[in-house]
């Protein structure tokens, strides 16, 4: 990392896994300065007892000096508050916003055109450090400032950057959403083993286990999830009878209906704020 200082506008449970991130993997005497602006006095105590960190009520305090300034909060009031930050932003700073469906072009224009600016866009399991980001900069982010954003996302996961901003879109519909696909799945799977006589905390314990299991299978082989799938049917056996009955039902259609229903969505949003943003 190469920010000495670094700036979170919003103090929320992903602010708090970033720093948290941040803070575990970095040596003690490399450690940025952190500060985290937030409105809620309840939330501020919390981090700077749990975190160690300085906080403040003050977004314009929070960001004198810092060389990366993160903006984690919601997209609703994510326009008031770059547009109070733009006239106290320094040029070299580097903003990056983890706001989900906010494009570069909007804002840039909420902070008056500032042009160093990364979208991340973060999923879910951040929060427990098995997160998936990807991000996307915009032409005038540095080299140093890439690395000071990919190395604030790694410190809660994996990162992928994106070669344009369209395929945040994707990104969104894949493994943004995509904690819900599975946490369907584990719905699914559970209330099925309920509704076959087995007890809920049982069938709850099984199915946890074994999606994680599958999942760190996956991770530390070579071979592709339809490879693994494969080796776990034997012909004539009870799981390929398992899987002929999801093809017959269309799951497999239905996952990728669901993955572009998300991905429109997406683009939808994105369209409905760079609209706004011109206005």
């Amino acid at each position: 990392m190469n920010a000495s200082r670094i700036a979170f506008i919003g103090g929320g449970n992903m602010a708090a896994a970033l720093i948290g991130g941040m803070l575990k993997d970095a040596p003690a005497d490399a450690r940025p300065s952190i500060v985290v602006a937030e409105p809620d006095a309840d939330r501020r105590r919390g981090l700077a007892d749990q975190l160690g960190v300085e906080v403040t009520e003050d977004n314009h305090a929070a960001i004198d000096g810092a060389q990366l300034v993160v903006l984690a909060v919601k997209p609703q009031v994510m326009q008031a508050v770059a547009e109070d930050l733009a006239p106290h932003l320094a040029a070299g700073q580097l903003v990056v916003s983890i706001a989900a469906g906010i494009p570069v072009a909007a804002l840039a224009r909420w902070l008056n055109g500032h042009a160093a600016i990364v979208r991340a866009m973060p999923n879910t399991p951040s929060m427990v450090g098995c997160g998936a980001t990807g991000l996307f900069a915009a032409e005038a982010v540095s080299r140093e400032q890439h690395s000071d954003a990919e190395s604030l996302m790694r410190a809660v996961g994996v990162v992928q950057w994106l070669d344009d901003e369209s395929q945040i879109d994707e990104v969104t519909a894949l493994s943004g959403s995509g904690p819900a696909y599975v946490f369907y799945l584990m719905e699914s799977m559970q209330a099925a083993a309920e509704g076959m006589g087995m007890a809920p905390d049982v069938a709850r314990l099984l199915t946890l286990e074994t999606v994680f299991g599958a999942a760190k299978l996956a991770l530390a082989a070579d071979d592709s999830p339809a490879e693994l799938r494969r080796r776990v049917s034997s012909p004539g056996g009870t799981t390929e009878r398992a899987i002929a009955a999801l093809d017959e039902a269309g799951v497999r259609d239905a996952f990728a209906r669901a993955i572009r229903a998300s991905r429109d969505r997406s683009r939808e949003l994105a369209a409905d704020v760079d609209k706004r943003a011109a206005d």
